[in-house]
């Protein structure tokens, strides 16, 4: 599927990802700053070309919708990342993570990894 995406792109996906689905005027509507509709109805005919969306027919207008379940998209993405950057380790991974936390003041819930590190050890992963 698809290569790598960015900028306003990637802002045109997540608005359908996060709608479920959307049509040209409802990501127009989203992205206040977007340049243009006919900008918008450029990067989704790209995004379907690209197999990331597909669309349906709705009256007179065309419906956009993900081909990948959210889950899926972020876990593979994800996955490249670990790949690209870390060496395919998911403790440097949390180890950037904890840093850019203290860095630039994201909240990490300290808690909630535990959880999922004791969970992850008592099913043997």
């Amino acid at each position: 599927m698809g290569g790598e995406i960015g900028g306003r792109s990637r802002e045109v996906l997540d608005v359908v990802y996060r709608l479920g689905e959307a049509s040209v005027a409802d990501v127009y509507a989203e992205i206040p700053d977007f340049p243009s509709y006919s900008a918008v109805r450029s990067i989704l005919r790209a995004l379907e070309e690209k197999g990331l969306i597909r669309h349906t027919r709705d009256g007179q207008r065309y419906v956009y919708s993900a081909t990948v379940p959210a889950g899926d998209a972020s876990r593979g993405a994800l996955a490249r990342v670990l790949d690209t950057f870390f060496g395919g380790s998911p403790g440097h991974a949390m180890k950037a993570l904890i840093e850019l936390s203290r860095d630039e003041n994201y909240d990490i819930d300290y808690d909630e990894i535990e959880r999922l590190i004791w969970r992850a050890r008592t099913e043997g992963r």
